[in-house]
């Protein structure tokens, strides 16, 4: 068999048929299934950010009022062909630093992502939450410990434009009938 000789087709129709099945099985675009099945969700994110953080000093406590403030940059850096991503965050005030790092998984047989945050303090993992986007809206949920009494934690990350967003995370006690906020951070794009 001649591999460089080129394919012929004797007959018109089978060319229009094979045309034909194969528009009706194969999506428009490799972009339109990336946007359908949620692997880009975080696209819109990659590069620096300048990051201004609010912690609340004592969640889910009777004196939980103090809230700490925190300023620095994130970058966001895709791996694996955008189908996994990390997050590292940088942020210091006068109470002190955090240094983080957000290691996102999108999880393909489940049309969803993971979220493990890792506090390069202490160098533990905390139990991964999971969720997506619906529209400029990520939902993310999971279930922690907080002093040695189970907890549920949502995790919302709001799109404000190409250049801004804002994260929060809050902790709830009853099974997610009430919700305390307890992590704010807005971040701006840099050079925009």
């Amino acid at each position: 068999m001649n591999l460089h000789r080129p394919l012929t087709v004797p007959h018109g129709r089978i060319l229009v048929a094979l045309l034909a099945i194969l528009m009706l099985t194969v999506p428009a675009s490799a972009s339109s299934l990336e946007t359908e099945d949620g692997q880009r969700d975080f696209d819109w994110e990659i590069g620096a950010w300048h990051t201004d953080v609010r912690v609340l000093a004592d969640p889910l406590s009777e004196t939980a009022d103090e809230w700490l403030r925190f300023g620095g940059k994130s970058v966001v850096r895709p791996l694996l062909d955008r189908r996994a991503n990390v997050v590292e965050l940088e942020v210091s005030g006068p109470t002190g630093r955090i240094d983080a790092l957000n290691m996102r998984l999108y999880e393909p047989q489940a049309n969803r992502w993971s979220l493990t945050f890792i506090n390069l303090g202490d160098g533990l993992l905390t139990p991964s939450l999971h969720g997506g986007f619906h529209h400029d809206v990520g939902q993310f949920h999971g279930d922690d410990h907080l002093g040695g009494r189970p907890i549920k934690v949502r995790f919302l990350i709001h799109r404000q434009g190409p250049d801004r967003a804002k994260f929060e995370q809050a902790f709830s006690a009853d099974g997610g009938l009430t919700w305390e906020t307890n992590w704010i951070a807005v971040d701006r794009r840099i050079g925009t």
